[in-house]
């Protein structure tokens, strides 16, 4: 490995290629330098909350802790930013629970269940149940979580109308390369699926590798899909949760009155990109529509019935084979908790939807 000779140099290296401005307290180093990865594009609103908490971390600690943050998946996808972790590139990742099971598999029942959820209160309340149970596991494999979040429905972007479940199945829909449950999930409901990195959606789409891909439309603005994509399906197929997590042997070295500070800090970014992800999800589409001439083709019941009858057909498959049993019936379990008030409907239909 390179060596610099010093800590200047290192960050003016650093700068240039990622663009992440590092500033350390009174021109010291930091004693405790924190590199996290992230799929999240630079500038978003998402890289910018990560940056002020960055900037609240170093505060806290007098300049002790710095973070350098890589945006954009420079540093690869999910499966790649977990292995970095495992080897001490970097020390922190902001993933989704599609990355998350590469770490702990219980994680998946919080997203890979096509059409469980029926509202973004649901996936708030058996988020809340199963977030304890998760943490722990977490940290048994060797991950501090700092927050949970999630930024709204996946949705469905096409590159020519698509409805039905069977429109659906004629296409060849992106899916994350290295992720084996979420390929088998989406191959239990007859999708055809072609396994790629992020950064290639785009140009899978140009050159026809791929005709669809299931993703939030704030990342679909960001990666302009819309583009070589046009079509969106307008179901909510499932949430897009994540967690920004840091190794336990990174965070334990931190003195404890400091890493209270910066959970603080995390937890109110972590509130944050869960509540601008969802607006700015409905924004996106807006903006697509308007903008650019996105279609958006909102189903009627009785195609939202046969998604769900469809979706339900690949449980048994998802149950044991995918979600852990055990997690996969907590799930179900407090699903049932919260239906029991009537409110589960109702929510569905009148804060869930782009339209």
């Amino acid at each position: 490995m390179k060596r610099y000779k010093s800590y200047a140099t290192w960050a003016a290296t650093v700068a240039a290629f990622t663009g992440t401005i590092i500033t350390p307290s009174a021109g010291t180093a930091a004693e405790h330098t924190i590199r996290l990865t992230t799929l999240a594009p630079r500038d978003s609103s998402y890289h910018k909350t990560l940056q002020r908490m960055g900037q609240s971390w170093r505060r806290a600690s007098n300049g002790s802790v710095d973070l350098v943050i890589y945006p954009g998946g420079i540093q690869g996808g999910e499966a790649a930013m977990v292995d970095r972790m495992r080897i001490n590139q970097s020390q922190a990742s902001l993933l989704s629970a599609t990355g998350l099971t590469k770490i702990e598999p219980g994680v998946s029942g919080l997203q890979v269940m096509p059409m469980m959820f029926r509202s973004l209160d649901e996936v708030d309340y058996v988020g809340q149940k199963l977030r304890p149970v998760l943490n722990k596991r977490l940290r048994e494999n060797g991950f501090i979580v700092l927050f949970w979040g999630d930024t709204g429905w996946v949705r469905f972007f096409t590159n020519r109308p698509a409805v039905t479940p069977d429109d659906i199945r004629k296409l060849k829909l992106f899916t994350w390369a290295g992720h084996t449950p979420t390929v088998d999930l989406f191959r239990a409901s007859g999708f055809n699926v072609v396994p790629l990195e992020t950064g290639d959606i785009l140009t899978g789409l140009q050159t026809g590798l791929i005709d669809g891909v299931p993703m939030p439309p704030f990342f679909a603005l960001a990666s302009q899909v819309y583009g070589p994509a046009p079509y969106m399906l307008e179901i909510n197929w499932a949430p897009l949760v994540g967690a920004l997590v840091i190794k336990r042997q990174t965070w334990e070295a931190i003195p404890f009155e400091i890493r209270m500070k910066m959970m603080a800090a995390a937890h109110i970014a972590g509130e944050e990109i869960t509540a601008t992800g969802r607006t700015e999800s409905v924004a996106s589409v807006r903006a697509m529509e308007t903008k650019w001439g996105l279609q958006v083709h909102t189903p009627d019941s009785a195609t939202r019935a046969l998604w769900a009858q469809q979706s339900a057909l690949a449980y048994n498959t998802i149950r044991g084979g995918i979600v852990p049993e055990e997690i996969y019936d907590e799930v179900q379990i407090h699903l049932s908790e919260y239906r029991q008030n009537g409110l589960s409907e109702a929510v569905a239909t009148t804060t869930d939807t782009n339209r």
